[in-house]
């Protein structure tokens, strides 16, 4: 069975070998550290790492590595990264923990003591919006808010970044996604401006001088505080989005098999960051409205990042009209994998849960990373309906024993299957 009949089965709730992903979007990735040990392992061409997403420091999975990994999903990136830059003209750089890597032409940085500022399109004459502390290995969004004033608070300040695609940004989906198909493996991609209230692009990384609500924790008071002003933004947000999904299919059509909406987090390790009740109110809307268009005019799977206790919100996901979750973080509060499956399973695709990234797969020995990913791939793949993902992204300096020993688990079950 080839990785596009293995996902397609999945995605359609049918039994068989669990199809793997690492490296197809943001929230599937490896650090950069452990794609550099990855390829060393299975003795391949060394040479630095490209950081194909550099607010994580997310390392690109070449075809070969992918090879390698028995990997069954390619991914397509937008056009400019988190920061506001494009993903080309590559140049060398070396990291603070001595790791020789490729970045962006406009990936540009200052020191600041011993941390590294990096700057909104690469600007350096503006204010940084990123900074990688000494000791850490990805960077944190600076808040550059100004003052809040309700009095003059306009909801277009939160709109800057949300528009018609340009001809450029619709050229390289078309282009991008023609360019993988030839890998034929299936693709997921990720679309600008379909993610309502992401709290990574609220602060505006990407933008020189952002204005309206752009501290993380003004915008979680507002959703309660300020709903109609809130409203007021997703309402424009959701006509562009509309508008732009249709553009976007003229281009890449039904290439691409899967679409990551949005990655607002909804979820904290013990509860969540609003009742179910205010979701409806305030997400449900404008989700439900993407995901009735695409379901009505593409075969694209529907794709919602939430981290956390999501347990209470897997319902209202579903009646919005998503197809698959991620990351499943079974670590969380209520979070419990055959609860899980036995009352979503049928409903949601699964992308993910597939070993705990927070203790097991950093910490634990190679034997519980295997039996962890036995037990999840065990549980999770009953009638189908389940991707294998690590919980989120592998993080940094994670040991490659480990890594290895999970892939490897993932291959002695597909082996058990028929």
């Amino acid at each position: 069975m080839n990785s596009r009949e293995k996902l397609d089965r999945a995605l359609n709730h049918q039994e068989g070998p669990v199809p793997m992903d690492f490296g197809a979007t943001a929230v599937t990735g490896m650090h950069v550290t452990v794609v550099a040990a990855l390829r060393e392992h299975y003795g391949l061409e060394q040479g630095p790492v490209k950081v194909c997403e550099p607010y994580q420091m997310l390392g690109l999975i070449e075809d070969d590595l992918r090879t390698a990994l028995g990997i069954d999903v390619t991914g397509v990136f937008p056009p400019n990264t988190m920061f506001g830059f494009p993903l080309q003209g590559w140049k060398p750089w070396q990291a603070p923990w001595g790791q020789d890597l490729l970045v962006p032409e406009k990936f540009n940085v200052t020191m600041q003591g011993r941390d590294i500022h990096i700057y909104p399109q690469g600007d350096t004459s503006v204010p940084p919006s990123g900074l990688l502390p000494e000791s850490g290995f990805f960077f944190d969004t600076i808040v550059r808010q100004a003052p809040i004033d309700d009095a003059t608070l306009n909801p277009a300040d939160n709109l800057e970044e949300f528009g018609d695609l340009s001809e450029a940004d619709l050229s390289h989906y078309e282009e991008s996604v023609t360019q993988a198909a030839g890998a034929d493996l299936p693709i997921i991609t990720a679309f600008p401006g379909t993610a309502f209230g992401d709290i990574a692009l609220v602060p505006a990384p990407f933008l020189a001088y952002p204005k309206g609500i752009r501290d993380i924790a003004e915008w979680y008071m507002s959703t309660a505080l300020r709903q109609d002003y809130i409203r007021a933004v997703f309402d424009t947000q959701l006509k562009f989005a509309l508008a732009n999904l249709q553009r976007l299919y003229e281009c890449v059509g039904n290439q691409i098999t899967a679409v990551f909406l949005c990655g607002t987090d909804f979820g904290t390790q013990q509860s969540t960051f609003c009742a179910p009740a205010t979701y409806d109110q305030l997400w449900h809307p404008y989700y439900k409205a993407m995901n009735d268009w695409i379901h009505a005019h593409t075969s694209w799977k529907t794709f919602k990042h939430s981290c956390g206790a999501v347990a209470s919100f897997m319902e209202h996901f579903i009646a919005s009209g998503f197809d698959i979750v991620n990351p499943v973080q079974c670590s969380a509060a209520g979070m419990d994998p055959r609860k899980l499956k036995q009352q979503f399973g049928e409903r949601l695709v699964f992308w993910g849960g597939g070993v705990d990234t927070q203790h097991t797969l950093p910490f634990g020995t190679p034997d519980e990373v295997r039996a962890q990913v036995l037990e999840r791939c065990e549980i999770f793949s009953q009638g189908g309906g389940f991707v294998f993902d690590a919980i989120h992204n592998v993080q940094a300096n994670t040991p490659v024993a480990n890594v290895v020993a999970m892939v490897e688990a993932v291959r002695e079950f597909n082996g058990t299957q028929s």
